[in-house]
This record gives structure tokens, C-alpha cells and sequence, in this order.
């Protein structure tokens, strides 16, 4: 199996905008056509095709041509990456937390001089 890694930047700048965490939605259904994955939408399709580009720049999604077609895949792997990331920092704050915490029922009812 080949290792790939994921640029967690591009990942969190692709889901910054509300049309592409919509399609990310959708696929998470299942595959779906460019098409059909542009039918809520009220733009042009050039303008959708280019948030379909950064998410498939950004290896959350994969197309593949089938016939006239183009089907849209969700790939999970980017998402193991930030989830890794965000546990890290939710671990991080939770031990900051707990030392403020602790801090703060030392310091509790002494006076600042």
C-alpha cells in the first residue's frame, strides 16, 4: 500500500467554502455525477467546476470518467489526517485546561498583591 500524505492546509482551504463542504456531503452518501452534484446549486457550471478542481486538487475527492460521465468519489483518507490533527490539539487544550484549572483552585481566596 502506498503511503501518501496530505497537505492539511489545502484540505482545511477546500472545506472553507459552503458549496464544496455541501458536495463533500453528497459524496459522503455515495458516488455521483458532476451533473447531479451541480443540481442544487444555483451557478454556472464552469463556477461549479472550479470548486470541484480544488477538491480534487486537495485529494478529498477523485473523478473518474465513465463514458460521457464524469462520477465524483469522496476519498476518505484526508479526513483520517484531520482528524489525527484535531485530536492532537483538542488533547493539547484539554491538559492547558486542566493545569489553568488546577492553577486556579491553588490560587483560590488568596489576594494579588
Amino acid at each position: 500500500m502506498v503511503k501518501r500524505s496530505y497537505n492539511i492546509d489545502v484540505v482545511f482551504h477546500a472545506l472553507s467554502d459552503p458549496t464544496r463542504r455541501q458536495v463533500v456531503e453528497r459524496l459522503s452518501q455515495g458516488p455521483a455525477s458532476v451533473s447531479d452534484l451541480a443540481k442544487p446549486f444555483s451557478m454556472a457550471m464552469p463556477s461549479f467546476m472550479q470548486h470541484l478542481d480544488i477538491l480534487e486538487s486537495s485529494q478529498l475527492i477523485y473523478t473518474k470518467k465513465v463514458g460521457r460521465v464524469r462520477i465524483c468519489y469522496l476519498n476518505h483518507n484526508p479526513f483520517s489526517v484531520m482528524e489525527s490533527w484535531l485530536q492532537i490539539q483538542k488533547s493539547l487544550w484539554n491538559t492547558r485546561l486542566n493545569q489553568l484549572d488546577t492553577f486556579l483552585l491553588k490560587t483560590k481566596g488568596k489576594k494579588y498583591e
